[in-house]
Parts: structure tokens; sequence; C-alpha cells
């Protein structure tokens, strides 16, 4: 077993320890490139981790809660915060510790390196890992370069990877890591060459910025680009970037800063440099036998070259999701104008339009135009469900670029401590929910109120109560859940109000005050410079968590308006004459109502457990993710359709498929909280936490092992849901 190897001992039996990019670089530098220093910690180093921390065994668990090409990306992304907190937490046994800085440090106890992955398997040709694993810059001491090891070794479970190789149905169990550790070579002018295009195979590209290239990579920086004639090399254009950040090293890392006014109206690179770039990147390509993607630095005048990579020139099917999931993870700056363009712009929008909706009389309408009103909001509702996807979505990543730099900082026992610095009470549904506990308490406050709900009669409730109940049902009455709305019936929502406890009653107590200990002991982490960030990623990350909720809210609005329009083409279609009965596929409006059966949900019920020989076969324990931290016992509802939402008791544990943002005014009755759906980011989590509720998502069986009436306990804090007696 060799721990680390540097580049000249590197040969070709060695690639499957030291990983492509450890390779290529040893390649390179036998060709006689200027390739700064490098040590390549072997896969021998990574396994010898797992093994004596003990880390393998709880790795697996995490990853084989349930069949891992059934998790969605949601789960995945939690199973790999966990995975990550495991590294971040877990030292390396003293013995391979005192190993590895015997081995680093005559070459790096003293100076700035970065610290590279480089799996097996990555920069061929058919798997390009490029971006999904960690890499740092400028890291200096011989124990952060430890802990970045450790890093890198966990970017290899991040949910990018894991997603990556689930698309390209990669064995996740046989996955490994080296690392290289390389000489920093702190470059005044940095960038890429691909010798050949992406887009046009008979030319090549250079992009080059001012500073180092970590603003490039990671989308930070606008490059100059250079297009050239792949075979002479002959410049064909330069598109001029907007020039104004460049990214420099600090004490702890690397900073974006203004570039100096001077140097905004001149390019990166001279003709001659471009020329020098083409020069290496087809060097390069001689020396693998393909075309590279090649990371190169000027320092000193002198060309660098600081890794080289296959280019894949496939592009992706239509089918393959890799490139959405990279899209997720987004740069601070670039969350931060999502924030602006969500805020001001788009949910702005969103209501408006939906509200402009409402406003239309449907019943004036003829026949043919209501027709092509259904088809004309289901236009307006399928825009408004990619930009969702483009913007909204993405945004979420402003959480778990938070929760990241926390347990980083912070190296919490629950890696999803952070997620309580995030809480709101400003959240949309929280918003309704609060108006529904006060409409409830005035109708308790009167006998008379209460005997008129119960009567059917709410007409004749005191006036307090109809005023109150005119605003819940103008803000929220058009929410879409199922194949109705919300408003459609409000005594029914009335008799279901008439249950709900105040919150210090049933124990559910919204905080709505943040807990200053941990915001203030975050904060203290970073130095009075960086402040001022520290202050704007918590508070981005707090809009993430609220908008994560708020927009399905919005978006439940505009789906109410079709449902709208369907149900007033469906009561034309009920009241027509039996002798009308038989009518014509021609029929425009009835063509329009069925085109929109895909967007209504069929009632489903649950499933009959499986009898063998007489005996009924029913799981007693169902694992899921823990999304919601605390425990409960009760009987369980199955919420499958509108009418089971509407049966639900106080103190019973609500099981559904997902929790629908509309759905949520039940939950302040429910105890606990289980979904098939998974995530802590998803809806019925987000809200579970805002109640203080046992919650347990991604269980794929729930509705159906569960049945209304059950009695089970939902642990949160493992992600078990038992059925049948339990004590806690």
């Amino acid at each position: 077993m060799k721990l680390a190897l540097s580049l000249h001992e590197i040969t070709r039996r060695d690639r499957s320890r030291v990983g492509g990019k450890g390779f290529a670089l040893a390649e390179m530098q036998r060709s006689g490139m200027q390739v700064p220093e490098a040590l390549c910690i072997s896969t021998d180093a990574y396994q010898d981790y797992l093994s004596s921390t003990g880390l393998r065994e709880q790795m697996h668990m995490e990853l084989y809660r349930k069949p891992f090409d059934e998790m969605r990306w949601e789960e995945i992304w939690d199973t790999a915060l966990r995975i990550r907190n495991m590294f971040i937490k877990t030292p390396m046994h003293s013995r391979l510790q005192e190993q590895l800085r015997t081995l680093l440090a005559p070459r790096f106890s003293e100076r700035p390196v970065s610290v590279r992955s480089s799996a097996p398997g990555e920069d061929t040709s058919k798997t390009s890992f490029a971006g999904l694993h960690e890499s740092f810059v400028n890291i200096r001491g011989l124990n952060s370069i430890l802990d970045h090891v450790r890093l890198v070794w966990a970017s290899l479970w991040s949910d990018r990877a894991l997603l990556y190789r689930q698309e390209l149905g990669l064995d996740v169990e046989k996955s490994t890591m080296a690392v290289v550790v390389q000489e920093m070579v702190l470059g005044e002018r940095s960038g890429v060459a691909f010798g050949m295009s992406p887009i046009h195979e008979g030319q090549s590209v250079i992009e080059a910025v001012f500073g180092l290239n970590q603003g490039l990579v990671d989308g930070t920086l606008e490059p100059d680009r250079w297009i050239l004639d792949r075979n002479s090399g002959r410049i064909l254009s330069h598109h001029a970037a907007l020039r104004e950040k460049i990214l420099v090293p600090v004490p702890q890392g690397v900073r974006l800063e203004s570039l100096p006014r001077k140097l905004h109206n001149r390019a990166p690179l001279r003709n001659s440099d471009v020329n020098e770039i083409y020069g290496l990147v087809m060097n390069a390509e001689a020396i693998f036998g393909s075309p590279q993607d090649v990371e190169w630095t000027y320092s000193r005048e002198i060309l660098h070259a600081l890794q080289s990579r296959p280019i894949t020139t496939k592009a992706p099917s239509s089918e393959d999701q890799r490139p959405w999931y990279l899209s997720l993870h987004r740069s601070f700056d670039n969350l931060r104008s999502l924030r602006t363009q969500i805020e001001t712009e788009l949910i702005p929008r969103m209501e408006k339009e939906a509200h402009e909706l409402s406003l239309m009389d449907l019943s004036a309408l003829p026949d043919s135009a209501l027709a092509q009103e259904i088809r004309r909001r289901r236009q307006i509702h399928n825009t408004w469900i990619k930009i969702y996807w483009h913007d909204c979505i993405p945004f979420a990543h402003g959480m778990r670029l938070f929760g990241k730099i926390y347990n980083d900082i912070m190296k919490p026992e629950d890696p999803f401590q952070f997620m309580t610095l995030l809480r709101s009470p400003d959240m949309v549904s929280v918003r309704r929910n609060q108006m529904l506990e006060e409409l409830s308490g005035l109708i308790r406050e009167d006998p008379g109120n209460k005997a008129c709900i119960l009567a059917g009669n709410q007409d004749a409730c005191k006036p307090e109560v109809k005023q109150l109940l005119e605003r819940i049902m103008d803000q929220f009455g058009d929410l879409a859940w199922e194949n109705g709305r919300l408003g459609q019936d409000p005594g029914r929502l009335l008799r279901l109000v008439l249950q709900m406890p105040s919150r210090a009653a049933n124990g559910n107590d919204l905080k709505a005050q943040q807990p200053r200990e941990l915001d203030e002991a975050f904060l203290s982490r970073f130095e009075e410079g960086q402040q001022p960030y520290a202050l704007e990623l918590l508070d981005l990350a707090r809009a993430s968590y609220r908008l994560r909720d708020d927009d399905n809210i919005f978006m439940g609005k505009i789906e109410g308006q079709i449902l709208a329009a369907v149900a007033e083409a469906n009561r034309r279609i009920a009241e027509r004459p039996v002798t009308d009965s038989k009518i014509p596929e021609t029929d425009d409006l009835l063509r329009a109502v069925r085109s929109e059966a895909s967007f209504q949900t069929p009632n489903r019920k649950a499933e009959p457990s499986v009898s063998k020989g007489g005996f009924s076969l029913k799981s007693r324990q169902i694992l899921g993710q823990p999304a919601g931290p605390g425990m409960a016992v009760g009987k369980a509802r199955v919420v499958l359709d509108a009418s089971d939402l509407f049966s639900f008791q106080s103190g019973e544990i609500l099981v559904c498929d997902a929790v629908d943002p509309a759905m949520t005014f039940v939950v302040p009755l429910a105890s606990g909280i289980v979904e098939r759906r998974g995530g802590m980011l998803i809806h019925g989590a987000i809200i579970a936490r805002e109640y203080g509720i046992p919650c347990v998502t991604g269980v794929p069986d729930a509705v159906n092992q569960i049945r209304t009436g059950d009695f089970i306990t939902v642990d949160g804090y493992l992600g078990i849901v038992i059925i049948g007696e339990a004590s806690l």
C-alpha cells in the first residue's frame, strides 16, 4: 500500500490509484510541460481512512435507507449532507495522519497549495465529472491541507456526484477518491483552453480572466473569449468581457475584489499569449490522443499547465438530467441576483396574473370562448412551470450553500442544525394558518358562532367572523388542491377550523423569534471584515427557505384558475338535457375539459396489505428520511383526496403522498407527518419544522402500509415509522 506518489513516480499502472487528474499531470510533466509540483494522495489512503474510522458502515446505512434508484434529488441531497458531515467531524486515524504529514511536510509545510479531486474514472471521454467534485485553492499549513483532503473525499458523495452516478448507472459502492495536493501558482492571468470547441469541431476556444482561475471555473467571472481555427491556430474572433472584478489570494482562501481601473480596457492575453496557449492545448492532445480541456495560468510571464481532461464531445440526450443537476448549484452572486428577480419580478407577476384571471366572469363566456380560455390558462400555467424549474428551484440552493458553510465552520452534531436559523413566521402558508387560528378563536368565543357553523349556515355568524372568512377566501380561496379549489366549499373548511386548538395547547408553538445564540455563534466565527458577507449569506438563506414554500402557494393560485374554468365547463356539460348526452367528439368544450384530465389528480386509495395463506403481511417498521425532529404517537389519517383531508381530526398523524401547499391548513391539527416524497427542502418538511411537528419523508409505501386509524409512532430523529402499539 502506497499512500502518496509524486508526479515523477506515477506510471500507467498507477492510474487507478491516483485518478485521471493525477495521471494527466504526471504525463504532462514527463513531456516537458511546465507543471507545478504535486503529490498525489492515492485511493489507498482514502480506503484506509474509511476502514480505520468506521465510516464505511455509517455511509452504507445512509445510502441504503431506501433503494438508491428510488431516491428523489431532495433525498439524495439530504443523504449527501449527512455523509459530508461525517467526514467533517471524523478526523483521520493518528497513524494515517502522521504518515501523510511525513510525506507532505518536505514539500508543502510552508507553501500555499491547491487541493484537488482526482477520482478514478473521472476525466475520461465517456464519464466527465468536471465540476462535480471539490477543489480548494490557496490552502496553507499541514493541518488545513489534511482537513481539505477530507472535504475532497467527502465530495465523492455530494448530491451532484451521486446523481451523476445514478444517471450513468455506475456502482456507487465501488466509488473511490484520490487527491492531488499541488503547489499553488499565484497567476496574474488564468483560464481554460478547449482544443476542440464543444460547439464547432473545426474551432478551438481559449477563455481568460485576470487573477486566479477559480473565478472563471465557478462562473463568478465572465472571461474574455478567443475563437481560433483548430487546424492553424489563426484567431477568428475575440469577445471582450466586462472586466470589473478579479479573484485574488488572501490568508484564508480567495476573495473577489475590484479589478484595477487600468486593466478594465485591457485584454488578459496578447496575441502571442493566445498562440502559446494554443500550442499548449495541442501538445496535450498529442500526449493523450484526444482533444483536451486544459486549465492554465501565467505567473511572471511563464505559462503553467494546471490540469488537463478529455473533452466530452457527445451532446447529452434529452433524458440526461446531469446538466440540470449541475445547474442547481449556484454561486453566492448568482443566488443574490435570483432572489431579486424572484421577489421583485416573478412573484408580483404571478400574483397579478392570478388576480386578473380571477376577475374574469367565466359564466358569461360562450362555450367556444370558455374552451379557448381553458387552453389559454393551461398555457399560462405551463409557462410558469418552466419559470419555476428554471429560477425558483435553483434558488433553493441558497439554503444548501448556507448549510454547507455553516457545517464547515460550526461542525454541529446535527447536520441540519442550520435549518433552525432559517425558520420564518413570514411564510405565506404560515400567515394563512395564523388567520385560520384567529378565526377559530372568534368562533370558540361565541357559542352562537359555533352553532351556525355546525348548522352549515355561516351567513348567520357574527360580522367579525364573516369579515375574516371573506379575507381568507379572498387571499387563499383560489388555491388549487387535488381536483378542486380551497374556497369551493367554505363550510368544510370552517368545520375543520372548529378543531384548531391554540398553538400553546397542542404543543406546536411557532417560534417567531430566531435562536439568537445560534446566530451569534455563527457570526462570531467571521472576522470583522467578513461580517457583512456572513450577514448577507444568512439573510439570503432565510429568503431561500421562505420562497421555497411561498412560490408553491403562488403557483397554486395559477392552478386554481385552471380549475375554476374547468369547473364552469363541467357545470354546463352536467346541465345539458339527457337528449344531448351523446355529445359529439368534436364538441370543443368537452375536448377542452378532457385535455385537462392530466392536470387533475385521480383519487387513490390505499392498497390492501398482502395476504398469504390466511396471514396478513404488514411491515411493523418502515424507514424514511428524518425531516422534522421529535417523536409523535397517535392515530394515522391517510389523506389521498379532499374528502380525507376534511375528515382530519385534531391530534392525528398526517400520512400522505406529499403535503401540497393548499393542504397545510391541517398541519396545526397534526401531531406528526409521514410523506411518500422525501427531502428536508420539500414543502411538508419545511412547514412541519415551522410548527415543531415530527416529520418523516421519503417513505415509499407509506399510504399503502398505513391505514386510517392505525396507531403509529413517528420518529423524526431517525426517520422511522412504527406501525402498531408503541410507547415513547
